[in-house]
């Protein structure tokens, strides 16, 4: 799809739709929860060619920019909007030296990004903003670089109230995971609250239960067909038609096989000792959690990059099955629909996972800056958008430079 036939769609006046960029917008989380509550996502800016390329599958309306933030030029943002005021700008600065999970440092380099999203803050000036980052930027002598933080967006023109951590498991994630929340709201608009925790209960079973009888596939992708799988309750969010929460959400164009339900090559001693532990305890060899299924799952988290070994982070036992979970379960706990692709291989999938913000989660921040500006969602129309080659979940990291290369957005 060219950037006319992108902005055309964007841009019509018989839309309406809200608009916002995806900032750091790794395979879509955050851009898939803010679709789900109305918002057109007009760019996504990701520095993985990979992870940009599973953001270009699922978003093909999208202007997805595969590039180093530090190197990109807003301008080209602007020319995206075509003189359109942005609504919103949401997106997490990578911040591990704020991690409470690794070395914390103030002076971390890596934080530097943190002031990147804020360039483009100050250069696009849009209505709103959702900057979401790890817990331990609230701790310790962090805060100082927090308040400093908020001292910018202020003097730049923003309200920010203060800062929230808030956990997706409260939203309605059959998932444990705590994110730092700070929502900005332009001098001229009206300041934003943060949501209310809504009370509702999703558990491991009613997210991945009518996949238990399912094998996983162990080194190939094949589909499961939708008529073989339950999309009642809580799963009718997952189903293949955006339905539920994602009802707003627009029409890909998919078969009708459910992919991505990929696990690993356990051996037989593995197996064995999966059977045999107890829901809720963790196997003493591999520190594997084993999920219960009336309960929640343990935070997903991405494992290493490349340059760190590559490894795959430690992912839950099935409460049922002898083995860890398959990457399309991993996204249901995530509450990723069933039409949402990921890359192919276990690694790349789970870092995609890993590394998103909770759709469900998104979508309760995305809703709270719509009813700011009082847009009326129950008229918004949803497009059926014909997408591009699944064979995208397959490339390698050579083949996703190339194709980024050959766009012109890398």
């Amino acid at each position: 799809m060219t950037l006319d036939s992108q902005l055309s769609i964007i841009n019509s006046p018989l839309r309406k739709r809200p608009i916002a960029i995806d900032l750091f917008a790794g395979c879509g989380g955050m851009s898939l929860g803010l679709e789900a509550s109305g918002f057109d996502i007009v760019a996504a800016v990701e520095i993985d060619p990979i992870h940009a390329l599973i953001h270009h599958l699922n978003f093909p309306y999208t202007k997805t920019i595969c590039q180093d933030i530090t190197q990109l030029d807003t301008g080209i943002l602007k020319d995206i909007l075509r003189k359109r005021e942005l609504d919103l700008v949401a997106g997490g600065p990578p911040c591990q030296g704020f991690s409470l999970m690794g070395k914390r440092q103030l002076d971390d380099p890596r934080n530097s990004l943190v002031f990147e999203y804020l360039r483009v803050i100050r250069d696009l000036q849009p209505k709103y903003f959702i900057f979401e980052n790890v817990p331990g930027m609230l701790t310790g002598t962090h805060q100082q670089f927090l308040k400093q933080l908020i001292e910018e967006f202020n003097n730049i023109g923003y309200t920010v109230p203060q800062p929230k951590i808030m956990d997706a498991s409260d939203f309605g994630a059959p998932q444990k995971r705590k994110r730092l929340i700070l929502l900005g709201s332009r001098g001229d608009m009206i300041p934003l609250n943060y949501p209310m925790e809504t009370g509702e209960f999703n558990d491991v079973q009613s997210a991945i239960g009518d996949l238990n009888l399912i094998p996983a596939f162990i080194g190939t992708n094949q589909g499961i067909k939708a008529e073989t799988l339950d999309y009642s309750g809580f799963r009718n969010n997952f189903a293949l038609k955006p339905q539920g929460i994602y009802s707003l959400c627009h029409r890909r164009e998919r078969n009708n096989l459910i992919y991505n339900h990929v696990g690993s090559n356990h051996t037989e001693k593995s197996k064995q000792r999966f059977q045999s532990l107890s829901p809720g305890k963790k196997d003493q060899i591999s520190r594997f959690l084993k999920l219960s299924p009336n309960g929640l799952c343990n935070t997903l988290r991405a494992g290493t990059s490349s340059d760190k070994g590559s490894y795959t982070a430690p992912r839950p036992i099935h409460y049922q099955q002898a083995r860890c979970i398959t990457v399309r379960e991993g996204a249901r706990l995530h509450t990723f629909p069933d039409w949402f692709l990921f890359h192919e291989t276990i690694w790349h999938g789970f870092r995609e996972i890993g590394n998103a913000v909770i759709p469900i989660f998104a979508k309760t921040l995305g809703d709270e800056i719509t009813k700011n500006l009082a847009v009326d969602v129950s008229p918004l129309e949803t497009r059926k958008i014909k997408t591009l080659s699944i064979d995208l979940i397959t490339y390698n990291m050579s083949q996703a430079i190339e194709y980024w290369f050959r766009s012109e957005n890398f």
